[in-house]
């Protein structure tokens, strides 16, 4: 019988392991396949191995230094290669001849199984994870001595998730994730990216719809109006604050004097041409200037990144990330060490209360509510047009814990002032009836909101010893800053909302009618003690036609200074640690605009000076004294000689350490008064150690030189007295000698 010759003759059409027109193929090319690794990367077939990459824009491609070429699927951007079984390397590399010319290798993605731990996914799951950022966002990783980043998104109602950047091309079709099903999670490593622009390019399940967002966990993002994440790498600062962190790990920082000069940086100096300061060069010329003035720490309104100035940072999109318009988390991390290396600590504004609904940020994550409550009555927030974080979800939590401890430990901060905690513990905040839901006992707390507040602070207490954490707290709310193990909410601080209203309202008054509202003076004290209380004059305080500081002091140009600087000797003198937003340290005399610097060339003249100078010797004067810091949040530190004088708008009280005791007498009127009596606790010799109306400051000298001796003169049922000289719209501090 004849041999057929056809059956001698071996076939050169290339063998394909996959029809180009199958639903795995198509679903590619569409940038719609939710398990890349099912046909990507290596796969057994037929006693041998298939190797398959997508490579758009690709007009050839090889294997291992183009010993082995791959064929491109008819039709496709798809391209394989058969090859014997372990001949290959377990990461091998392609080669790809782009079009246009040139060629590209790299080591194929999808030659590596998955990188996440699985008992990590489930502490971000159960809202345990304190350090989600090292497992989700774009975190420098090696695997078998190659290096790269490993990108991770939670996004469970995706149904395909991409990495997309400048590195390839922007095309979600390049870099789909892998999903780990259970937990909502999908990853990627990608050899060798070590920088670069990146987004996640999102495809959501139910509605197909396509959603580019920028990483949650992003540690850097492009300068505005770009809203790119930045790829990173590890960092590369030297801290050279060890004695610094050393100390803050003891704790003791309650019964030390703080002083906070809160800081917006946009806005408190800018470069000559008009443009931000930098975090290096804002390091240099703040810190020298905060130091001169004696100030313990800086507060910074928030600096993670967010897309509108006008916002001071408080819509953050970029909850991980230190805003690029002063430059790169690097820069940040030089800037905390100068000031710590200088004895300052440095405080954040921290905004968990809510974000932003930008299009590329957290709002509808992946298509649904995810960060965001699902109810709309509950998501929206009616004063600020944001979303409220679902604090219902274990994943917010742990994001926002996260978050947190981050910021302390990953530069070195010293505390996070927690804002707008009010509209967090209450349901009804800020809505009328009809507009909130209650709780599942019919009330209007947020009872998934105080369980995380209570978890927060936990969290940061064992994680970060000797950081503090500040409530802005407006309301009533018992314990805020009791312990948690006491059924408080664990704060180490909270603002003093009602002693700076009340403070304000009172000063604004004209000093003849101060005497119908000395309530406002004496109230204070009886609730001082209730809570570890920081008294604020803050930023929100002198915007939005509020005035300014000096513009609501009454009187004439001389009155109205030593208004403000009364404001201040008051502030300093009662019990609790102070906050000055920036400006107020010269009676800026316009209101703050976030757009523009500070009004620079009016510190210079002689009355602003005097305020400055005066500061200064406050802050001075607490780290001298023990008695105006050691018992800030004690009962023990504070004790009234006098409230009752109303007719001549004077107080007096103690305030008291282990081993002092100072006597503080306030005049809130501009006549000044001569053989004014005050009782006394404590016979003997005094000393004036400080006076607000000194002609140092600006004032008209009225001042106590020399030693003051007590009388056996009984007042206000104390047997002993003290006479002295009581300056005008003036404040002085007298310690007992002998």
């Amino acid at each position: 019988m004849k041999k057929d010759k056809k059956s001698d003759i071996k076939s050169t059409a290339p063998e394909f392991t996959v029809e180009a027109d199958s639903d795995a193929v198509r679903h590619l090319a569409e940038g719609r396949h939710g398990d890349p690794f099912s046909i990507l990367g290596r796969h057994e077939w037929k006693q041998q191995e298939v190797f398959r990459c997508f490579l758009p824009r690709t007009t050839r491609a090889w294997l291992e230094n183009k010993a082995r070429p791959m064929q491109r699927l008819p039709g496709t951007d798809l391209f394989e290669c058969l090859a014997p079984a372990g001949e290959v390397a377990a990461h091998y590399h392609v080669i790809r001849e782009v079009e246009g010319g040139g060629e590209l290798e790299f080591t194929d993605p999808y030659s590596f199984w998955p990188q996440l731990d699985s008992g990590e996914m489930d502490a971000f799951h159960q809202g345990h994870h304190r350090y989600a950022q090292h497992m989700l966002g774009a975190c420098p990783h090696r695997v078998d001595s190659v290096d790269g980043t490993l990108f991770s998104v939670w996004a469970p109602n995706a149904g395909r998730v991409s990495v997309i950047g400048d590195f390839n091309d922007w095309d979600g079709r390049c870099h789909p994730m892998r999903l780990h099903r259970s937990q909502g999670i999908w990853e990627l490593f990608i050899p060798g990216i070590s920088h670069g622009h990146y987004r996640f390019e999102i495809r959501n399940a139910q509605t197909g719809d396509l959603i580019i967002k920028t990483d949650p966990f992003a540690r850097a993002c492009e300068f505005r109006p770009g809203t790119a994440s930045l790829v990173t790498g590890e960092p590369q600062h030297q801290w050279g604050d060890q004695e610094w962190e050393q100390a803050k790990s003891a704790g003791g920082w309650h019964a030390r004097p703080m002083s906070v000069y809160e800081v917006h940086l946009g806005s408190w100096r800018r470069n000559e041409d008009g443009s931000f300061m930098g975090y290096r060069r804002a390091a240099e010329e703040l810190c020298s200037y905060v130091k001169h003035l004696g100030f313990t720490h800086i507060e910074l309104m928030p600096i993670m990144e967010h897309p509108l100035d006008e916002s001071w940072g408080y819509q953050t999109t970029g909850y991980f990330a230190p805003t690029s318009r002063f430059g790169s988390p690097d820069d940040f991390r030089a800037f905390v060490d100068h000031f710590h290396q200088n004895g300052i600590g440095v405080l954040l504004d921290w905004v968990p209360a809510h974000f932003p609904r930008d299009d590329h940020a957290l709002a509808a994550f992946d298509g649904q509510a995810l960060y965001e409550y699902h109810e709309p009555i509950k998501a929206g927030h009616p004063d600020w047009g944001t979303l409220v974080f679902n604090y219902e979800r274990n994943e917010v939590r742990s994001f926002l814990i996260s978050n947190a401890i981050y910021w302390m430990k990953e530069f070195h901060l010293d505390g996070l002032r927690v804002d707008a905690v009010a509209s967090m513990l209450y349901l009804n905040f800020s809505r009328e009836e009809g507009q909130w839901l209650p709780n599942r006992y019919g009330g209007n707390t947020n009872l998934e909101a105080v369980d995380f507040i209570r978890q927060l602070n936990e969290a940061v207490g064992h994680e970060c010893p000797g950081c503090v954490m500040i409530a802005e707290e407006s309301t009533a709310w018992p314990g805020v800053t009791r312990d948690t193990t006491a059924g408080g909410l664990g704060f180490g601080l909270k603002w003093n909302m009602g002693w700076m209203h009340d403070t304000l309202d009172y000063f604004e008054k004209e000093p003849v009618h101060r005497k119908f509202h000395q309530e406002m003076l004496t109230f204070g004290p009886l609730y001082a003690f209730h809570e570890n209380f920081m008294l604020p004059l803050s930023h929100d305080e002198v915007v939005h036609l509020k005035n300014s500081l000096f513009g609501k002091m009454p009187g004439d140009d001389w009155q109205r200074f030593a208004n403000l600087r009364l404001l201040y000797t008051y502030q300093w003198a009662y019990p609790g640690k102070q906050l000055l937003f920036m400006g107020g340290e010269f009676a800026q005399m316009e209101e703050w605009n976030s757009g523009t610097a500070l009004s620079w060339e009016r510190s210079n003249e002689t009355l602003p000076s005097g305020v400055h100078t005066m500061l200064r010797d406050l802050n001075l004067l607490q780290h001298e004294h023990p008695a105006l810091s050691e018992w800030d949040h004690d009962a023990r530190g504070f004790e009234w000689l006098s409230g009752d004088d109303k007719d001549q708008s004077v107080i007096s009280f103690l305030r008291r350490s282990h081993n002092e005791a100072l006597v503080i007498v306030l005049n809130f009127t501009p006549v000044a008064r001569d053989g004014y009596r005050i009782p006394i606790a404590s016979p003997g010799v005094y000393h004036e150690v400080f006076n607000s109306d000194s002609q140092n400051y600006g004032g008209s000298g009225v001042e106590n030189r020399g030693d003051l001796h007590s009388e056996h003169v009984p007042f206000h049922g104390r047997e002993h007295s003290l006479q002295f000289t009581l300056p005008p719209l003036g404040g002085v501090i007298l310690r007992f000698q002998s």
